[in-house]
């Protein structure tokens, strides 16, 4: 993961990324486990990283901060 978050740059990317990722875990472990608590918070968390690296990515505030740390 070091190798990719310093190739996206600064330290929201590398938030991002890393949500994204736990969400996949996440998820995949709750598919795999059947616990649907672990299903629902990997898909959360792979929306709500998704959306962020899309409006980061742009350059666009998010909630009037222009990087979430």
């Amino acid at each position: 993961m070091g190798y990719l978050a310093s190739a996206l740059g600064d330290t929201a990317a590398r938030t991002e990324l890393a949500m994204l990722i736990l969400g996949l875990i996440l998820l995949l472990l709750g598919i795999f486990l059947h616990v649907s608590i672990l299903y629902t918070i990997g898909i959360i968390l792979l929306i709500v990283g998704a959306v962020f690296w899309i409006l980061g990515s742009v350059g666009r505030p998010i909630a009037g901060r222009k990087h979430w740390y």
